[in-house]
């Protein structure tokens, strides 16, 4: 009978785990907490804090089990890299209970308690190693305990560690402990065992108790349980349980839904169908593209519905069963279109507004580009018209909010001209003209843009934008170069050339100036390789290099003396071309 049950110790709910006797539905969403948020938790525990209720559905129904997809807990959360849960076939299981509303803190639970967490440290690319997600198990300070706290302190010093943290603080007078091992005592004569074991003293004896105590003794775990076989029964209530406050954000209910309403003819179910498509992207790119399910979503509701919002009505069965139905299109679509950035030079990083993808995808779409528009030359003029707009559309900041309005034009003008075989960009420029978030260039925006410094994540649309007389494609990978080589402006070599400090002029001191577009130029890999550091008059008369093809005034010196009058000349020179290529 559903209803409160008696409830149950945290060991209990892990050896559950274990068994396979809980198990996660596919409506829910994927394990989203920090390590911190997990090291909250213990905390609030061993500080006799309440966890909230949960809730189970006791599935026994034989229709259930064979239709509806059920996955196991994660014990190796990688951020980006393992984020999905293992598919568990739970046909032969006679019984087991599906986690409604507690997923997030029984997983928090069974990852310190049983498993590992890896997240990214700081300034390392998302790549899939040690070095960049160091795996980490989570450790007790026993021999740290605070009082006096302020409201967000921890009481508990709980902390995820890699072995090679954990080995440098073990030569400090604190007793460490790994928090999995507490799931091998059995009763408190255990815990006289590692205290002699370990040196203990009395305080830190006392917080190995506290935490056998609220492992294996206390029954923390209050559970709902629902006997409910009718599925869309157990989605009302799962919708009604985590629709308000924070447990799960709208976006991720409305994937809840997307799942509980996909229905495939080759039996796949959205969770995986989407959570491979990030992946597919992800190889896509150096750094590789990173897309979010939200991103899938709202672009498959921008190709199939005039409502775009993120609203519970849009995703009802049978704008989800489109989906599903034309899902390998949209995956080959999204997936060319991606290519096709690629082709273009984009990567992650370079890619400021991923929101920008969405009406390329569509285009894509509806004029059945989805199997090869990388490989048609025919499409040169289609694909110069996507590329620019893109640029302009990232360098405007046209993604930067009001996102669904932005869209929704953007849409209607596609849907306008879905007969011409040209993407429509003088018709999207004319849609947004003369309002506040537009697609022109006046002086003092190409002034700034012109300062854009190397390492900015829109040097390369503006690279791209100035030198889209060039062939763009993937045989052709373009870098960022500087014309007057970087290592020319350290302090050593302009000393060198001018004598002395004092006699450098200003303007090579300035990196928003030598470090700017109007030193840099886009330049085809293999010939930037062979310039290194080379002086640019000498590499222009070595290679013979056309100087109005990298945009260089025919009519100014190139010797780096000359530098002040070659910075003025260029630039004027780059103000110019913005205006030409931007003039619709």
């Amino acid at each position: 009978m559903s209803g409160f049950q008696t409830p149950i110790t945290i060991a209990d709910a892990i050896k559950k785990i274990d068994s396979h006797d809980y198990l996660l539905p596919s409506i829910q969403r994927k394990f989203v907490w920090s390590a911190y948020q997990i090291e909250t938790l213990f905390d609030s525990i061993m500080r006799g804090y309440p966890i909230n209720s949960f809730m189970f559905w006791n599935i026994t129904d034989k229709k259930i089990k064979q239709n509806f997809k059920f996955y196991q807990f994660l014990d190796a959360y990688r951020d980006f890299f393992k984020v999905d849960n293992p598919d568990f076939d739970a046909i032969n299981k006679e019984s087991f209970y599906a986690v409604i509303d507690g997923q997030q803190r029984l997983t928090s639970l069974y990852i310190g308690l049983k498993g590992t967490y890896a997240y990214k440290m700081p300034r390392k690319w998302w790549v899939d190693n040690e070095d960049a997600l160091p795996t980490r198990r989570l450790y007790l300070n026993l021999s740290s305990v605070r009082e006096g706290l302020q409201e967000d302190d921890f009481m508990y010093n709980f902390v995820f560690l890699t072995q090679q943290e954990y080995e440098k603080i073990t030569a400090t007078n604190d007793k460490w402990m790994l928090v999995r091992d507490i799931l091998g005592f059995s009763s408190f004569p255990d815990i006289i065992t590692y205290t002699m074991e370990h040196n203990l003293n009395k305080n830190e004896s006392d917080v190995l108790a506290t935490l056998f105590q609220r492992i294996h003794q206390d029954k923390l775990i209050n559970y709902y349980l629902e006997e409910n076989q009718d599925i869309d029964a157990v989605l009302d209530i799962f919708i009604r349980t985590n629709s308000g406050g924070t447990p799960l954000s709208f976006s991720n209910l409305l994937m809840s839904i997307t799942i509980a309403n996909w229905s495939s003819s080759d039996g796949s179910d959205a969770r995986k169908a989407l959570a491979d498509l990030v992946q597919e992207i992800y190889a896509i790119g150096k750094p590789g593209f990173m897309i979010s399910e939200d991103f899938i979503l709202k672009t498959c509701l921008v190709l199939f519905s005039d409502n775009i919002k993120f609203n519970v009505k849009n995703f009802d069965a049978s704008t989800v069963q489109q989906f599903s139905d034309n899902w390998l299109r949209i995956r080959k679509c999204i997936v060319e279109a991606f290519r096709l950035l690629e082709s273009w030079g984009f990567n992650n990083s370079s890619l400021r507004a991923k929101n920008a993808v969405i009406p390329i995808i569509y285009y894509i779409y509806h004029h059945q580009f989805e199997n090869g528009i990388n490989n048609q030359t025919r499409l040169l003029d289609e694909k110069n018209a996507i590329k620019k707009w893109l640029c302009i559309a990232i360098l405007k900041g046209i993604f930067g909010g009001q996102t669904d309005a932005i869209l929704t034009k953007i849409k209607k003008v596609l849907q306008a001209n879905a007969n011409q075989q040209m993407f429509p960009l003088e018709q999207i420029v004319d849609e947004f003209r003369g309002q506040e978030r537009n697609f022109g260039f006046d002086e003092d925006f190409i002034e700034n843009l012109l300062q854009t410094q190397k390492d900015d994540s829109v040097c390369y649309s503006i690279l791209a934008l100035l030198y889209s007389h060039k062939p763009f494609d993937a045989a052709i990978k373009y870098h960022k170069d500087h014309l007057h080589p970087a290592v020319s402006f350290s302090e050593k070599r302009l000393i060198e050339v001018f004598g002395t400090k004092e006699q450098i002029p200003a303007i090579y001191l300035k990196p928003e100036c030598w470090n700017s577009i109007v030193n840099l130029q886009l330049l085809d890999g293999s010939l930037n390789e062979s310039k290194n550091d080379e002086p640019l008059q000498e590499w222009l008369d070595t290679h013979l290099i056309s100087k109005a093809a990298q945009l260089i005034p025919e009519d100014v010196s190139c010797d780096f003396k000359d530098f002040e009058l070659f910075y003025s000349k260029r630039k004027q020179l780059l103000i110019r071309r913005i205006k030409e290529v931007t003039q619709m």
